[in-house]
């Protein structure tokens, strides 16, 4: 359908049409390829059938007596009087022969040289097309990638993005902000002095120990004495010590 179409003006896929020229032209490089290897075939021959009647010729001229006088035993001047007429010929035709091969060779080896010639042509506009069609199919390929390109971005235009990532930096430095509002101290700005904690607690132990020791010991009478003054120190200081234990678990 489409060499019907092509053949009528109508008009034909380019890609397709570059596949069909390519395959024509290897076909007739096939072509050419096998008749460059009948030419050297026969160029071959040739030169074996020169090189043939040349030998030919050698031996001959090795005796330069006819073939008749060598068969009969004359002598070569005998010969030469009554066989002088068929010497030359007998002589002349490998020469011929020889001469006719080689011209027969130079002949093939100019046709051989032109088909040459045009394979080398050929091979171009082989490879020519080979590119031409892989431009083509990289184009095209291209063009459809531009194509999806801009259907991915629509409407989107450079200031659209600079407004989005405008407002994206807007809203994450204002996410910081209240991040480090949250996370900030709410005593902040308020003049502490540690070494007037350090004494309130240090009274506050005091008079938390005082209270203790008041609840556990009622004070009795006793009488005066050393022993009994030694004895009661003794006890506050062991309660002293245990109390101090308590409050430094």
């Amino acid at each position: 359908m489409a060499g019907i179409m092509g053949y009528f003006g109508g008009r034909r896929d380019a890609k397709q049409s570059s596949r069909d020229a390519i395959v024509t032209l290897r076909q007739q490089l096939q072509m050419i390829e096998k008749k460059e290897e009948y030419l050297q075939k026969k160029i071959d021959e040739e030169v074996k059938k020169a090189r043939a009647n040349a030998v030919s010729n050698k031996a001959g001229e090795h005796d330069p007596r006819p073939f008749c006088a060598r068969v009969l035993g004359m002598g070569y001047s005998h010969a030469d009087r009554s066989l002088s007429a068929l010497a030359p010929a007998r002589i002349a035709v490998p020469l011929d022969s020889a001469t006719a091969a080689l011209r027969r060779k130079k002949v093939t080896e100019q046709e051989l040289d032109r088909l040459q010639n045009t394979r080398f042509q050929l091979e171009m506009q082989v490879n020519t097309l080979e590119s031409a069609s892989f431009n083509a199919e990289n184009m095209a390929a291209m063009k459809k990638a531009s194509s999806a390109l801009k259907d991915i971005h629509g409407k989107l235009t450079i200031d659209t993005v600079d407004r989005t990532m405008a407002d994206i930096q807007e809203q994450t430095q204002l996410a910081s902000e209240v991040s480090d509002a949250i996370s900030s101290s709410t005593y902040a700005g308020i003049d502490i002095d540690d070494d007037q904690l350090k004494q309130e607690l240090a009274e506050l132990e005091e008079e938390e120990l005082n209270t203790r020791l008041m609840g556990d010991h009622v004070p009795v009478h006793h009488p005066a004495g050393p022993s009994r003054i030694e004895d009661l120190e003794d006890d506050e200081d062991a309660q002293l010590k245990e109390l101090q234990a308590a409050l430094a678990m």
